[in-house]
């Protein structure tokens, strides 16, 4: 018997038995140690901010709040966090009638009954104030601030936030296949942001941009444009978490959003990249498990992030859960579009809108592991339809197709990622 590796695939995880043959290359993060209490951690990040007076000294005199949280796709430790900030807030006099928790769905679906229960985490939170989910499609809800004076992206921000006397964003800082890294001003947009905003920086100029990658900030547009919302919006300060492999925290800091988010981020790089010193012709990932891997929309994170450690023309083989589905229904009619018109068709059907259609982007990034080789995807949750307009190879066994691809390549050596997209591969040569 060869040897068996775990990979993050639903609530319960996949695992996978490797022939004898076959010579494994694990990459894991490089764990960070989790805070040995992370109660009394969150509590000094809020008294001993970066770049801000402490959470007790913002809040005074202010007369509204607004909180962001993640939707249920980002595994958030908010109910470490939310109840000592609100707790804050009423204490310096804040009524609670004035304090919002807004999920900053983007243009995800909004998270209702029992899922609101599991993201909030804290049932004190949810019956002390209100909380509810941001609507991208809802015109009134938002705020016109104008356009960004480099790129021209409109922004335009759900008026709760923009509004509020004192404005707090929360989230995970982890890579992100497209903004370099997660958190912070993203929370923002495209977190609690209108549709058009949304569509503009997720458009083909901006996709396609070299520099619009993960675990990579310098020069990267869709960065660039969250920066400068985050001055046209004025002061917003932040939370920002970095968990461990089993979700527990491991970073907490809190204070101006710019300089807290790089923190954070900072942090984040010395466990998420990892150098390899030579690439594969075989790849084995997941999409991180639940909740990430609800959809196939989520999963092609996990598809293009381990790109660059995928010999051209290797294989790379995903198991996600998909428990969901595909996604929206504007993503199917992407997914459907991208099968009938091929990989070369569909990025010039889209390459010089300037509104990308609702959730195309991820299709579009999906494009990024076609052209580098072949991809595999082992689920138990997409009918035989919906596989079929996945844009690649549906398979029924993970062990089948590594030894398919072994015996394809003649290589016995195997890159393996079981947290998949939390983990950042590079090749040292590149």
């Amino acid at each position: 018997m060869g040897r068996s590796v775990n990979l993050a695939y639903g609530r319960s995880g996949l695992t996978i038995q490797f022939p004898d043959e076959a010579q494994l290359t694990l990459i894991h993060k490089k764990n960070p140690i989790p805070l040995a209490d992370p109660h009394a951690a969150v509590r000094r990040a809020l008294d001993q901010p970066i770049g801000s007076h402490s959470l007790k000294n913002l809040a005074q005199g202010r007369r509204s709040a607004c909180i962001l949280i993640c939707d249920i796709t980002r595994p958030v430790p908010n109910h470490l966090f939310l109840r000592p900030i609100i707790e804050d807030l009423l204490a310096a006099g804040i009524p609670t009638a004035q304090i919002t928790v807004l999920v900053a769905t983007g243009l995800h679906r909004p998270n209702e009954g029992a899922e609101l229960e599991e993201l909030v985490g804290d049932p004190w939170v949810l019956s002390t104030v209100r909380v509810a989910n941001h609507m991208a499609r809802a015109d009134v809800d938002h705020q016109d601030l104008g356009r960004t004076s480099t790129r021209g992206t409109p922004v335009k921000i759900d008026r709760r936030f923009v509004q509020a006397d004192l404005r707090i964003a929360t989230g995970l800082v982890e890579p992100h296949f497209m903004a370099g890294y997660s958190g912070g001003r993203k929370v923002i947009a495209p977190g609690v942001a209108h549709a058009d905003t949304i569509r503009t920086f997720h458009n083909a100029r901006f996709m396609e941009d070299p520099f619009a990658t993960q675990c990579n900030l310098d020069h990267n547009p869709l960065h660039e444009e969250q920066l400068e919302i985050v001055r046209m919006i004025g002061e917003i300060y932040a939370l920002n978490t970095v968990v461990d492999e089993e979700r527990r925290l491991s970073y907490v800091s809190f204070g101006e959003i710019v300089a807290s988010h790089l923190a954070a981020v900072e942090f984040a790089r010395q466990s998420c990249e990892v150098r390899l010193p030579r690439r594969f012709k075989t790849v084995v990932t997941s999409s991180a498990g639940h909740p990430l891997d609800k959809t196939y929309y989520q999963t092609i994170k996990g598809i293009v992030t381990p790109l660059d450690i995928l010999e051209p023309g290797g294989t790379l083989i995903v198991a996600s859960a998909c428990s969901e589905g595909l996604g929206s229904t504007e993503f199917r009619e992407a997914q459907a579009k991208l099968v009938a018109l091929g990989p070369d068709g569909f990025l010039q059907s889209i390459i010089s809108k300037p509104l990308a259609d609702v959730d195309e982007w991820s299709t579009e990034l999906q494009l990024k592991s076609l052209r580098r080789g072949r991809v595999e995807l082992y689920t138990d949750g997409l009918s035989e339809a919906e596989q079929r307009i996945t844009g690649v190879e549906a398979i029924t066994s993970v062990e089948a197709a590594v030894r398919e691809s072994m015996v394809r390549t003649g290589d016995p050596n195997i890159a393996v990622i079981p947290e998949g997209p939390y983990v950042i591969p590079f090749c040292q040569a590149s």
